[in-house]
């Protein structure tokens, strides 16, 4: 199972959570300099535009994204608008996870939630884990996987603080715009919430079984998104993904769908708007532009 099933659709979320991850890896990919042309949208109504930006969550130190044309929307845009504004206090963060991700009552061992020939990973995983193993095994099965995931993240060699959305909301902040979220973060984590079991266990699963080229793979969609590869942003994120159509509307469609409408709202304001959300969100049939076709409205790709 390859970084680009669960894990990847894990890392929307939890890097957003992971305040510095370690870096150290990706430096051998060769892909910490590249001449990137990430991809961006323009969606328009009246007096009223909104950009759409795909972004990477976590990213090698000095990874240079900002092309003319992505400085000059960044620059007319008046308001920036993330899938969520989580709170620089990482705690709270945390606090949140551990308010939804806890089991109510009494749950199985988390060794006993998965495949035999996965435990030995997960015990070597939890050795890793900042959160000790009696505690992961109070935990639901996707709470604890997203957990698990921060201690998978330190092979990849990137870190959220140098990650796309922290670089722009420094920029709005430094120019006293109004940075505004799509979604809470109890909103977000609500979404892996209402996975079915079968289906937790499955991504946690995802999460245990790491591969010597999972740092391959992410050098690969990383060098997809820095080029503005649609199609190959496509395959890494869809790969597996598509063998889960529940997991798919859960964390993709539904939430694209959400996004298309308070996206067709927010073009009932006058002004500029940029909207930045992962890359995976803005490819594919379920993608934030497909569903705002259905709504009536075209975005035309700039950049």
């Amino acid at each position: 199972m390859k970084l680009t099933r669960w894990r990847t659709i894990a890392a929307a979320f939890l890097a957003l959570l992971q305040p510095a991850l370690p870096s150290a890896l990706l430096a051998r990919q060769h892909v910490a300099k590249p001449q990137a042309h990430p991809a961006v949208w323009r969606v328009q109504k009246g007096n009223s535009t909104v950009y759409l930006f795909g972004t990477i969550h976590a990213l090698p130190p000095n990874f240079e994204w900002e092309t003319p044309e992505v400085r000059k929307v960044v620059g007319s845009a008046d308001k920036l608008v993330l899938e969520a504004v989580i709170d620089q206090d990482p705690t709270k963060s945390a606090a949140a996870l551990f308010k939804i991700g806890m089991a109510p009552g009494e749950i199985a061992p988390l060794a006993e939630r998965i495949d035999p020939k996965y435990r030995t990973a997960l015990t070597d995983l939890e050795k890793k884990s900042a959160v000790p193993a009696a505690t992961l095994d109070k935990m639901k099965t996707w709470a604890a996987g997203m957990v698990l995931f921060g201690a998978t993240v330190q092979t990849l060699g990137v870190n959220s603080a140098d990650g796309v959305e922290e670089r722009l909301k420094a920029e709005f902040r430094a120019a006293n715009k109004p940075i505004e979220g799509l979604e809470t973060l109890e909103q977000q984590l609500g979404f892996f919430d209402t996975m079915a079991e079968p289906q937790q266990r499955e991504f946690l699963e995802g999460v245990v079984d790491q591969q010597a080229d999972d740092v391959a793979d992410f050098g690969k969609m990383l060098g997809a998104w820095a080029h503005g590869d649609e199609k190959g942003i496509a395959r890494s994120f869809d790969k597996d993904m598509k063998k889960s159509d529940a997991l798919r509307t859960v964390l993709i469609a539904r939430r694209n769908a959400h996004w298309a409408d308070a996206i067709v709202a927010r073009l009932n304001q006058p002004g500029t708007q940029l909207v930045a959300v992962g890359a995976g969100h803005l490819v594919g049939q379920d993608s934030v532009q497909a569903m705002l076709a259905k709504l009536g409205y075209q975005a035309v790709r700039i950049e």
